[in-house]
């Protein structure tokens, strides 16, 4: 197992679904991400109130939507409002391997063992368990943790993984997403809550 350091920088707004859908549509217009970047900057595209919160949004929201293929941005640009989210949240984990590991070891196995509420102690106790391999976690003050926290909750409802109760919601996946994030290796699966049986039910639709 890698003990590399997590990087914690999630504390910036939420899924970002309507900012990632445009920068994903520019990308595909321009080819490079530092055109989309000057373009953003430079037109407001964002609708931010300052220009550091648009450039920090504009930064937060690359970071994540660059881990997506170009077949899986060409995707998503086209795609239904869910299966925008479902791709969304599929690349914050890969931009964040905290979040990732909490969606395999906490979100899913929660789901799989039916066990169907997602609690605040459930992100304590993984945070806690994780700080005992990575000590960066140690550094993080009480305030910026429950920011994280927050901001973790928050995207899972914004994804529709959760309810507003923080009950789990199992993932709905198309046979078109389905197929597509198999493409890229089976892991993308592990970050949804889904039962193995519901995914081979739905590639065979």
């Amino acid at each position: 197992m890698s003990h590399d350091r997590y990087s914690m920088s999630f504390t910036t707004g939420s899924l970002f679904h309507r900012e990632s859908v445009k920068l994903a549509e520019l990308y595909l217009d321009y080819g490079e991400w530092s055109a989309v970047r000057d373009k953003v900057i430079a037109e407001n595209l964002l609708q931010t109130r300052t220009l550091n919160t648009l450039k920090r949004v504009c930064r937060e929201v690359i970071s994540r939507i660059r881990a997506l293929t170009p077949t899986e941005l060409e995707f998503l640009v086209k795609a239904s409002h869910q299966e925008q989210a479902y791709l969304l949240w599929i690349a914050v984990c890969r931009r964040y391997r905290f979040i990732a590991d909490f969606a395999v070891e906490v979100l899913r196995e929660r789901y799989i063992t039916l066990k169907t509420d997602l609690t605040y102690e459930d992100f304590n106790s993984f945070f806690n368990r994780k700080s005992e391999w990575h000590p960066e976690l140690d550094e993080i003050t009480p305030a910026t943790r429950n920011k994280l926290r927050q901001v973790l909750f928050k995207i899972l409802r914004e994804t529709d993984l959760l309810t507003a109760n923080n009950m789990i919601n199992a993932a709905m996946l198309s046979p078109g997403l389905l197929e597509l994030i198999n493409q890229t290796g089976h892991m993308n699966m592990l970050h949804v809550p889904v039962f193995e049986s519901d995914m081979k039910e739905g590639m065979r639709r």
